[in-house]
């Protein structure tokens, strides 16, 4: 029988935490979402795994017996993977980076650059995630280190360093009454219907809804894209209105979209992430170093995100 080893964690987390709301939350997706999940693991293992109650998750004497294993099984698994991966990077000389959107901006090919000329014969391959997967496949040891945008599922688990932040715009369709406005108050959007991340993207979706910052107003969501370019649509065609990083009026322009600045509503902030297990690996901590220099940043993550960049 083969089991998705994301469906293992995501057992843990309810395990560890007895709600499915709170391990949602840590792991950043949706309830239903998690509920899900969980239901899929117990139907392939034909047995049941907690007993629901309002009083949360109570772990059946098989959750027992499974909670004892896994996370021995997941370390050996993860030590699997980074070793495997870490021997690929030395063998081919490639870096992979995962980003979304835009990665750093302007900052990025200045970092790649920087990253080829401090590694001669190494090469940084970028790949681009979609929305759906918000730690651009670090996560998932789908790629070595990665451009995000925080706050991003699995992020306590990850180092994590601030490059910089920027403000968030709305983008609108070019004929939306508030396009007229040279700066939209977010309390003037809070009817609107919004363009969305998938629901399983849980708070990262919340963070671009900027659903903390309506005082409990709830969200309209007129649309539900994962690509830039069904995002853009969507807009244009008057499905909704999206919260924006500034950034987006230069990367993404684009006829029959208009971009505005929002008051009322925190900034968005752009970090570079890897896994602790290469905090000691010289190729990914010196691209992290050129991301840091390229930036203007210290040589450091932020305060509280991991330790510090290792020097060589």
């Amino acid at each position: 029988m083969d089991v998705d080893t994301r469906l293992l964690r995501y057992f843990v987390a309810v395990a560890e935490d007895g709600s499915l709301t709170r391990a949602a939350q840590r792991l950043f997706v949706s309830q239903p979402a998690l509920t899900k999940q969980i239901k899929q693991l117990e139907a392939q293992l034909g047995v049941r795994l907690f007993t629901r109650s309002r009083a949360g998750m109570a772990v059946t004497e098989a959750g027992r017996a499974l909670a004892e294993r896994v996370p021995a099984l997941l370390g050996d698994w993860d030590r699997t993977v980074r070793e495997t991966r870490a021997t690929a990077i030395r063998s081919h000389h490639v870096l992979r980076v995962g980003f979304l959107a835009s990665g750093a901006n302007e900052a990025t090919p200045r970092i790649v650059a920087e990253f080829a000329r401090r590694r001669p014969g190494w090469r940084a391959e970028m790949r681009q995630a979609a929305w759906s997967n918000p730690s651009a496949g670090l996560a998932d040891a789908e790629v070595d280190v990665a451009l995000v945008r925080l706050p991003f599922p699995g992020q306590e688990s990850l180092r994590v360093a601030a490059l910089f932040t920027e403000p968030r715009c709305v983008a609108l369709a070019a004929a939306h009454p508030l396009a007229a406005r040279e700066v939209v108050p977010f309390r003037a959007l809070w009817d609107e219907p919004f363009v969305a991340a998938p629901a399983e993207t849980g708070r990262w979706r919340d963070y671009w809804l900027a659903a903390d910052e309506r005082g409990g107003h709830p969200v309209d969501v007129g649309a539900v894209t994962d690509q830039p370019d069904e995002w853009l649509s969507a807009i244009a065609n008057g499905y909704g209105v999206a919260i924006a990083p500034e950034s987006a009026t230069r990367f993404y322009a684009r006829p029959g979209i208009t971009y505005r600045p929002v008051t009322g509503i925190s900034p968005s902030e752009v970090a570079v992430a890897w896994a602790p297990a290469d905090d000691t690996n010289p190729v990914v901590q010196g691209f992290v170093r050129c991301c840091l220099a390229e930036t203007g940043r210290a040589d450091g993550p932020a305060p509280g995100r991991g330790p510090g960049v290792p020097s060589t």
